[in-house]
C-alpha cells in the first residue's frame, strides 16, 4: 500500500501546477521557488516539533546533495510551466519515470543481477503512451529552450527521486527530508532574484491582492504535502511501481485544466487516461503478486504494493 502514496502527492503536485502558471503572471520563478520554500519550512517546523521529532541529521551532504540537485530541477520546472502551455511542461517533467527505469535496467545490467523487471519496464513505458496521447504536445520554434529547460529538469528530477529513496533507506524521516528541501528553496530563490537581476536592483513583487496571496500559500501548501507524500512513498514503496503511479498526476492535471482552463478532451485524451490508469494499475498488481511481501498479504490485500 506505500507506493500508493504517489497517488496522493500526485494530486497535490496538479494543484501546485495549476498554481504556479496562474501565480507566473504576478510573480517571477525565484519569487515562487522562495514562497514555496518559506511555506513549506513554517508547516514542516510545527509537524516536527509536534511530533518531538529533531532537525539534527547524521547524513548533512546526502542533504545537501538532494536538495541541490532537487532545487535547480524545481526552478527550471517552474520556468517551464511559465514558459510553455502547461500541458506541454508536465509531459516533459514526467519524463523522469523513465529515466529512472532506464537507470535501473542499466544497473541490473551492469551488475548482471538478473533483477530487471520487464513487466514493470513496460508498464512504464505504456504510461509515457499514454501521456503522449492525452497532451499531445507541440512545439513552436520560439519554445525550443524552455522546452529544453524542461527536459532537463526531468533528468535532474529523476537524479533528487532517487537520493530520495537512498535517504529513506538510511533512516532518515520524510519530515526531515522535505524540511532541508524547503531551507533550500528559500536560500535558491533569494539568490536566484538577486542573480538574475544583473546590474539592475533585484526586483520583488508586492503580495497587494488576496488572489497572489492565495495562490503562493496553494503553492507552498501543497508542494510540501506532496513532498511528503512522495518522499514516503520512494522510502517504503516499490521504486519502479512508485515511478509509475506517478504519471496519474497527468490524468489530475488534465481534469483541472477541463475545470480551470476549459480544455476540450478529444477521443486520443480519453485513450491517453485509459492507458495511464491501465498500466499503473497492472504494475500494483505485478508488484502485489510478485514479491514476496506482496505474496503474503495479497489474499488480504488485493491493491497492496507494499515490499
Amino acid at each position: 500500500m506505500q507506493s500508493l502514496w504517489m497517488l496522493f502527492a500526485s494530486f497535490m503536485f496538479a494543484i501546485m501546477g495549476v498554481c504556479v502558471k496562474l501565480a507566473s503572471e504576478e510573480f517571477s520563478t525565484s519569487e515562487m521557488v522562495m514562497y514555496r520554500g518559506i511555506v513549506g519550512v513554517v508547516v514542516l517546523a510545527v509537524i516536527i516539533r509536534m511530533q518531538g521529532g529533531s532537525f539534527r541529521t547524521t547524513m548533512p551532504m546526502a542533504h545537501f546533495w538532494r536538495c541541490l540537485i532537487g532545487v535547480v530541477s524545481l526552478w527550471l520546472w517552474y520556468y517551464s510551466i511559465a514558459n510553455l502551455p502547461l500541458a506541454t511542461a508536465m509531459t516533459l517533467n514526467y519524463l523522469s519515470p523513465i529515466w529512472i527505469a532506464v537507470w535501473l535496467f542499466a544497473m541490473g545490467w551492469w551488475h548482471a543481477k538478473n533483477q530487471v523487471k520487464w513487466p514493470l519496464l513496460v508498464a512504464v513505458a505504456m504510461s509515457f503512451v499514454g501521456v503522449t496521447l492525452l497532451l499531445q504536445p507541440a512545439f513552436h520554434a520560439n519554445q525550443l529552450v524552455p522546452a529544453l529547460i524542461a527536459l532537463f529538469s526531468s533528468v535532474l528530477t529523476a537524479m533528487a527521486y532517487m537520493q530520495v529513496r537512498k535517504l529513506g533507506l538510511a533512516g532518515e524521516p520524510e519530515n526531515r527530508v522535505v524540511f532541508y528541501f524547503a531551507v533550500m528553496n528559500i536560500v535558491a530563490g533569494v539568490a536566484g532574484n538577486y542573480i538574475f537581476a544583473g546590474d539592475k536592483p533585484a526586483v520583488w513583487h508586492p503580495i497587494n491582492t488576496a488572489h497572489g496571496a492565495l495562490l503562493l500559500l496553494g503553492i507552498g501548501v501543497c508542494a510540501t504535502s506532496a513532498q511528503i507524500a512522495m518522499t514516503r512513498a520512494y522510502r517504503l514503496g516499490q521504486t519502479l511501481v512508485v515511478a509509475n503511479l506517478q504519471y496519474t498526476g497527468i490524468v489530475f492535471s488534465s481534469i483541472w485544466g477541463v475545470l480551470v482552463f476549459g480544455d476540450v478532451f478529444s477521443w486520443h485524451s480519453w485513450a491517453g487516461i485509459a492507458i495511464i490508469l491501465a498500466s499503473g494499475v497492472a504494475a500494483t498488481f505485478y508488484n502485489t503478486r510478485n514479491t514476496e511481501r506482496g505474496k503474503a498479504i495479497a489474499n488480504t490485500d488485493p491493491i497492496a504494493s507494499e515490499v
